[in-house]
């Protein structure tokens, strides 16, 4: 069992950046226009669907665009550059496996049971599906893990501008949350994708200037593979090499593990289900438009991985040992280990307002997605019900700052991680795939009964934590890495939910037919005639194009490192 060296509860003392006063006005800059923002957005909130989903009246460019700049945070800079630099060219499999056949999934088949059915967040889907039960254990589940996740982001970037700026980490965390809070509490989820937008655009412009420095540095992609490969042997730089079963390789998984673990249950489970994505695609115009959101948020999502892959591995192969105690610095040390060494001023900044935006977009995302089910799932459903529209808006509002108040108290359960996107991918293995595998047979199985979602989404989620915690972490069963764990985790829930869901129907009376129309795959929604050839509304053509499109790029990105 894969065990931290040494408690990873900050960032290497060592690293601090220059910065200047140059720095600092790109940083003042840049907190300005994100309040700006909130203040525009602001006059746009009227009613309860303005706060919580922009009034379904956003077009794809923007959603698309929001949707992969709410992924692009804690879990994608410094978790995946944390997991080059510990596990090398494997990264790969989580974008171009665990992130695009899913997200084209979701565009093309799940988005029009959410988006058709009107419902406002994906534990309202399970309601119209299922029962009372199974829509309260699932607001409960996911908002419980949106201000877990939250808290990643926060606690990552209070870590790294301690460490970087030498700010106090009390510091750090009190003004990003603030941000976050004033532009969210602002102008509810116009705001936030607003913002989403902007920070996409910052993020690259601070991650290329140190994806480029740092392949120049390392002698281009030969002397990148040549010095990992010595230091860490073929597979280090490669996709599947030592990936058969029963075969040893620095990811600790094999191909079967990778392909069900990570390319399905953990993908499939995180992509369509985590209402902080689908969320921003609930906000589009139409349905066409909600269903390209994640098609046209795909195509990035397949270079992504470069911008974030290659940092982590010339980390490992300018420090030998990299991520050991020995060599003084984490795996979450390689970007802002790069940062140090390769950024001059002004560009610099650029970075740090990039990572700064990533860990804020991140944060925002689910915070924005926790105000929306604590409020329309759990409290107007079985707390307060039948008010007014304007006392959700203000209530709205009050758990927004809660949930952020929440996300600084368990910001530091991420400390226990050297490397945060083990700790990340644990939350989905638990919360997301058991609610996938709930979603994907009600959605494709008419017999599936009111009561077996309930009791399979606590069957698949008390299995994965059983694996984990009990089998895993008690040397029960031997795995060799965190990750490994984890993708044995998600395929427990998965089999475990799916078994009890089948047991349970069996013995449980289903919905009607008529209770089902728009719900079931194969039924329309009461009234709705057969989708049009041509139009707005002809969604199942171009996004299908565009969907496989992406497929095909991403598997073809695979050639490489397929040796």
């Amino acid at each position: 069992m894969e065990t931290p060296t040494y408690p990873p509860t900050y960032l290497a003392a060592e690293l601090r950046l220059p910065t200047n006063w140059l720095d600092y006005t790109l940083l003042a800059i840049y907190f300005v226009v994100v309040l700006g923002i909130g203040f525009a957005a602001r006059r746009s909130v009227k009613t309860s669907l303005d706060f919580f989903l922009s009034g379904r009246s956003l077009p794809a460019w923007v959603t698309g665009l929001a949707f992969i700049s709410a992924n692009l945070a804690a879990t994608e800079i410094l978790g995946m550059a944390a997991n080059s630099a510990q596990y090398g060219a494997y990264t790969v499999h989580w974008y171009w496996i665990g992130a695009i056949p899913a997200m084209v999934f979701l565009g093309l088949v799940m988005m029009p049971f959410y988006y058709g059915s009107k419902v406002r967040s994906v534990p309202e889907f399970l309601l119209l599906r299922f029962d009372r039960a199974a829509h309260l254990l699932s607001s409960i589940l996911f908002a419980f893990a949106a201000i877990l996740i939250a808290g990643v982001n926060l606690y990552a970037l209070a870590i790294v501008v301690e460490a970087l700026l030498g700010w106090p980490q009390w510091v750090a965390i009190v003004v990003a949350g603030f941000f976050v809070l004033a532009y969210i509490t602002l102008g509810g989820l116009s705001s936030a994708i607003y913002n989403e937008v902007l920070q996409f655009f910052v993020i690259l412009a601070a991650l290329i200037p140190i994806t480029v420095l740092a392949l120049k540095k390392v002698g281009g992609w030969d002397g990148l593979s040549d010095t990992l490969t010595k230091a860490h042997g073929d597979d280090f730089v490669t996709a599947w090499g030592g990936t058969g079963i029963g075969d040893a390789n620095p990811l600790g998984a094999n191909w079967l593990t990778i392909v069900l673990g990570l390319g399905f249950v953990l993908s499939f489970g995180y992509w369509t289900t985590n209402f902080a994505e689908v969320q921003r695609a609930l906000s589009a115009k139409n349905l066409s438009a909600a269903q390209r959101t994640p098609l046209i948020a795909a195509f990035p999502k397949i270079f992504i991985v470069f911008l974030v892959m290659i940092p982590g591995l010339a980390a490992a192969a300018l420090v030998p040992g990299f991520g050991t105690e020995e060599s003084g610095y984490q795996y979450n040390d390689a970007i802002p280990f790069l940062m140090e060494g390769l950024l001059p001023n002004g560009v610099l900044g650029v970075a740090v307002t990039g990572l700064l935006a990533a860990f804020m977009a991140g944060m925002a995302a689910n915070v924005s997605s926790f105000n929306t089910v604590f409020t329309t799932d759990i409290w107007q459903k079985y707390v307060v019900k039948d008010r007014e529209d304007t006392y959700y808006v203000r209530f709205g509002r009050l758990i927004t700052a809660i949930g952020v108040m929440a996300s600084i108290g368990t910001a530091f359960l991420a400390s226990s991680f050297s490397n945060i996107m083990s700790y990340l991918q644990t939350l989905f293995s638990f919360f997301n795939v058991p609610m996938f595998v709930v979603f994907i047979i009600g959605m494709f199985w008419k017999r599936a009964s009111m009561k077996s979602g309930f009791w399979g989404l606590l069957a698949g989620t008390t299995a994965a934590m059983v694996n984990y915690f009990v089998l895993y972490k008690q040397d029960v069963i031997s795995i060799p890495t965190d990750q490994g764990a984890n993708f044995v985790s998600a395929i427990a829930g998965f089999v475990a939910g799916a078994v009890v869901m089948v047991a349970v129907s069996l013995f449980t009376a289903p919905k009607t037919t008529h209770e089902l129309q728009g719900l079931v795959y194969g039924t329309r929604s009461p009234g709705m005639s057969e989708p049009p050839a041509v139009g707005d509304d002809a969604w199942y053509r171009k996004p299908a194009l565009l969907g496989w499109g992406a497929v095909i790029l991403a598997a073809v990105c695979y050639i490489p490192f397929s040796f």
